[in-house]
């Protein structure tokens, strides 16, 4: 593993909780965290005990982006390298982890820590938190799949404005606009972001994968490709474990027990 001081990982239940650990920079995005955070994820992915993945930040912030201290460093490699190297796996292996990944954003979400936060499958945030495309304010473009994922959520008119403005958006102002899921008080925030990993650990997880291959294939597939798809993964939701209990447990009257298989 390649981890540091800069990443927090714990597993208890079911739920792989990966926490950004630089408070003093913001939880920025040096190469160190990087990585770090590409070997959990690829780990979580190979982790059959692994049933819902947490990704949020240390101290007043979920993620500001890439270290720009690194980034000026005359030994740094050019900014397309980072992307390539840094962030574009960071996304990547979010969409193919086939569990539920919820970004928990506890403070400002700027650059690429927005970004990577949209590419998660469901986003809530406290209310006092923020989110900001701040790249135009250096005169770079949106990167870490914002411009696949933001016009998806809230439109293209929108989208582009927050990204050529860099205008701070408020968590409630994200939800509004379908940006995230929920805005969330920050004196519930911890016990809310528990309670909904909890539930996506302890459903039927083959299902969800499904669900979110499903989701992903919907960005290119037409129509017709997306009904076919459909009635595949049906057949294969059908053939699992999770859907006979399901099924037994609703005639049974009782709570299912979902294993994930």
């Amino acid at each position: 593993m390649l981890d540091s001081d800069s990443l927090i990982f714990s597993l208890e239940a079911g739920i792989a909780t990966i926490r950004l650990n630089r408070p003093d920079v913001f939880n920025s995005i040096n190469k160190p965290l990087a990585l770090a955070l590409q070997e959990r994820l690829r780990a979580c992915k190979e982790d059959a005990t692994v049933r819902a993945v947490l990704l949020t930040g240390t101290g007043k912030a979920f993620c500001a982006g890439q270290d720009l201290a690194e980034i000026t460093d005359p030994s740094s490699p050019g900014v397309s390298e980072i992307v390539e190297q840094h962030y574009n796996p960071i996304v990547q292996l979010i969409r193919d982890l086939d569990k539920p990944v919820v970004a928990a954003v506890n403070g400002v979400a700027a650059g690429a820590g927005a970004n990577i936060a949209l590419a998660c499958d469901l986003v809530v945030a406290k209310e006092s938190a923020s989110f900001i495309q701040a790249f135009s304010k250096i005169g770079l473009i949106p990167d870490s799949g914002g411009t696949y994922f933001l016009p998806r959520l809230v439109g293209m008119q929108r989208a582009t404005a927050l990204m050529m403005t860099g205008d701070k958006v408020s968590a409630s102002e994200a939800e509004q606009m379908g940006m995230i899921y929920k805005a969330i008080p920050d004196e519930n925030f911890d016990n809310e972001v528990v309670a909904l990993v909890v539930k996506l650990a302890t459903m039927p997880t083959k299902g969800l994968a499904y669900t979110k291959q499903l989701l992903n294939a919907s960005f290119h597939n037409s129509l017709e490709q997306q009904l076919r798809c459909e009635a595949d993964y049906q057949y294969r939701a059908g053939h699992t474990a999770d859907y006979r209990e399901g099924v037994s447990a609703f005639m049974e009257k009782r709570k299912p027990t979902f294993t994930g298989e």
